[in-house]
């Protein structure tokens, strides 16, 4: 059994609480670590504020060449880090190793935007006392970020907190989940390679009441969180007032199947996004609208490939579909497709639940007071309707509390158009299904699935304040 420190304060350290990480599919002990307590999260804290202004004033081309560095390590070990996810998330080793290649384009990207941050000149004499003077808005570091990050996307999501404070020029304190630490403070070993200043980064899982220190201490002046919808508003309303707060939250995203869609296309794309990581992912496709005239050539045929995905050990890559990250969040699932069932939704295939395994899951007749509808699943569980026209299903999306990304497959430029312009989320994706991201592109939601954008460019944005310089527009000399 591997034993991980977990890194605070520029070291590697053990704390006398003891972690031991489990994987989900076997129950085997994989590996043990330690949760930092309150004193270990306050040595943390206290060390980033002493590199703050260090951070702050290192050249672009110095956070460049770290977030490079990083890239490069991750991708000489990317076998390595595939597989510690595979074990700690009971993630499938192909959406592992997809999940590690994102960490590598996602730092990679970062150290880019390092090399553009925001500034921008404005012409000020626009009005009579605006003339002969002129603008400069230059954007700053924040100061101490701490980011949260969650068990589904172990390595990627800690990196989207990570990247955006090195290029930004903030310090930061990463709290990932006490689930799936190993990848992150595998990391941590690389990350402690880079020319950084000591204290800037610290790894370090904690149970939730010392992590809500995170939220809370007033010497935090940015929260970035990645998690369910109901933890994240708790915590914006716990963090001090004037604590500036990036929530990245689930929903329970939905896809319309327009008559005119490419179905084969179309399913090609939907049996990954339903049931990618056992659906337990933020934009995981949970609500599937169907056009009436091809309903019942796409239930069948999304019935048969469902039927067809390889179970297995998630460390073997052929498995397609493995167990979930603990057995309760199982059996909620399985509390759930019942409880639809007597309420009078059908299962059209699935619905049985094994220890950490539920099967992949088809559903219809759903009505939208039913938890598999209304709320997020975050497991293997898809239902299917029929709509007769777009307008109907838009309105379908719609209906919910959530608002992350909706997908729409359509040859129709009116209906592409029509989606984009009424389909009230952070993304609308055409041809392709709501599960759709790549990591430099704007990504959030509206209503309760978020608050705020990820994506390196804009991460970065948000991790930094504008300041405006205002002068007089000297002549230029001869």
């Amino acid at each position: 059994m591997e034993t991980y420190k977990i890194y605070f304060a520029g070291k590697f350290q053990t704390t006398d609480k003891e972690l031991i990480v489990k994987s989900p599919f076997s129950g085997k002990v994989i590996a043990r670590t330690f949760l930092a307590g309150e004193k270990e999260v306050n040595q943390a804290i206290e060390a980033a504020l002493a590199v703050e202004k260090q951070m702050a004033q290192l050249p672009s081309y110095v956070r460049y060449e770290a977030l490079m560095y990083i890239a490069g390590k991750i991708r000489e070990n990317k076998e390595k880090f595939a597989h510690i996810i595979a074990s700690e998330a009971a993630k499938p080793y192909r959406y592992a190793m997809g999940e590690v290649l994102r960490a590598i384009q996602t730092f990679t990207v970062a150290a880019e935007e390092a090399k553009r941050l925001p500034k921008e000149y404005i012409s000020l004499d626009w009005t009579r006392p605006g003339h002969g003077k002129e603008g400069l808005v230059k954007y700053f570091p924040i100061g101490l970020v701490a980011g949260i990050s969650p068990f589904n996307f172990p390595l990627n999501l800690a990196v989207h907190k990570i990247a955006p404070a090195i290029a930004a020029g903030n310090p930061i304190i990463l709290k990932p989940s006490r689930h799936t630490p190993l990848s992150t403070l595998e990391l941590a070993k690389i990350i402690d390679e880079i020319e950084l200043p000591k204290g800037a980064v610290s790894i370090m899982p904690t149970d939730r009441q010392v992590g809500n220190i995170l939220v809370t201490d007033p010497r935090i002046k940015m929260l970035s969180f990645t998690g369910s919808p109901a933890v994240g508003w708790k915590m914006k309303q716990m963090a001090p007032p004037k604590r500036k707060v990036l929530l990245e939250l689930g929903g329970n995203a939905g896809v319309i199947v327009s008559r005119t869609a490419d179905l084969q296309k179309a399913l090609d794309r939907i049996i990954i996004g339903a049931y990618a990581y056992s659906g337990q992912v933020c934009i995981h496709t949970q609500r599937i609208f169907v056009h009436k005239d091809v309903f019942d050539d796409f239930t069948t045929q999304l019935i048969e490939r469902t039927k067809n995905l390889k179970k297995g050990d998630p460390t073997d890559p052929g498995t397609e579909i493995s167990a979930m990250i603990e057995e309760k969040e199982a059996q909620r699932v399985e509390q759930w497709v019942n409880e639809a069932v007597n309420q009078g939704a059908k299962v059209l295939f699935g619905g049985q639940r094994e220890f950490t395994f539920f099967q992949p899951t088809v559903l219809t007749g759903t009505k939208n007071d039913m938890k598999v509808w209304a709320l997020e699943v975050f497991g293997p569980v898809v239902l299917v309707e029929p709509f007769e026209i777009f307008e109907q299903a838009v309105d379908m999306i719609n209906d919910s509390q959530y608002g992350l990304q909706a997908g729409v497959f359509t040859e129709s430029f009116k209906e592409m158009s029509y989606a984009f312009n009424n389909v009230e989320v952070g993304g609308v994706i055409i041809n392709d299904v709501s599960t759709f991201r790549v990591d430099h592109m704007p990504y959030g939601g509206v209503k309760n699935s978020g608050f705020g954008r990820e994506g390196l460019k804009y991460s970065i944005r948000e991790q930094m304040e504008p300041r405006l310089l205002v002068m007089p527009n000297y002549p230029t000399m001869d």
